[in-house]
């Protein structure tokens, strides 16, 4: 296996790889974060279940493919959650037919706090960008060997972003300093622990696309700012 550039024509399920990381965001979004459940005495936010699928697969698309090519999913994840906060209020807000008796039900699940939304779209946006940059720099580092140390180190760090800019924008003030410090450090807990457990499922997965791709991708000279346009090599 040789470096790819970022344009490199032969991947063939980098785009399958995108849709479901952009899949499980929005719909983590839409639908665990509108629901709380209780299990065994603890209670959580549904979305939290299956929201750090989007790290697992930010890890597998830095990993093959690249930091320039993370880079393109992560914005195009920013962009679907900005179009699915807009169409949202837009929705919400249109007055309903006479004959419609589901509107109070309907701003229940989709009606969104402006500033939820904000904290929801800057925190996946620093952490994901984190998280993608961490993964690059110590594949480099490890030479490639050792996969679980960079995807367990990057999400430890990109989740620690996500969530020590989550719950404070979205929550302090509201809450008690102490349940917003609570919450916080246990979600992460959560996240991270999701991570792990998902090793297995992301080593095979990063293998059949190395193998499939043919690729082995350094990010050694590579523009890491979120803002470029693409690769510099």
């Amino acid at each position: 296996m040789t470096n790819s550039p970022p344009d490199h024509p032969r991947f063939r399920y980098f785009d399958l790889v995108m849709a479901a990381f952009v899949v499980v965001l929005v719909l983590s979004n839409v639908i665990g974060a509108a629901k709380l459940s209780t299990v065994a005495g603890f209670t959580f936010g549904a979305g939290i279940l299956f929201f750090p699928l989007s790290y697992v697969i930010g890890d597998v698309l830095t990993e093959v493919y690249g930091y320039a090519r993370a880079r393109r999913v992560i914005w195009a994840g920013f962009a679907a959650l900005v179009f699915m906060a807009v169409m949202s209020f837009v929705v919400v807000a249109l007055p309903p037919s006479e004959s419609w008796t589901g509107q109070d039900a309907y701003e229940q699940i989709f009606g969104q706090v402006p500033r939820i939304v904000l904290a929801s779209i800057t925190a996946f946006w620093a952490g994901e960008f984190v998280n993608s940059y961490v993964m690059a720099k110590m594949k480099v580092w490890t030479r490639g060997k050792a996969l679980w140390t960079r995807t367990i180190g990057s999400t430890l760090v990109g989740q620690g972003v996500d969530s020590l800019l989550f719950y404070p924008i979205a929550f302090l003030g509201v809450w008690e300093t102490s349940d917003v410090l609570l919450v916080m450090v246990t979600n992460w807990a959560l996240k991270v622990g999701w991570e792990a457990a998902l090793t297995p499922v992301t080593y095979r997965v990063v293998g059949f696309l190395k193998e499939r791709e043919g690729v082995e991708i350094f990010d050694t000279d590579t523009d890491f700012s979120p803002f470029a346009a693409r690769d510099s090599r």
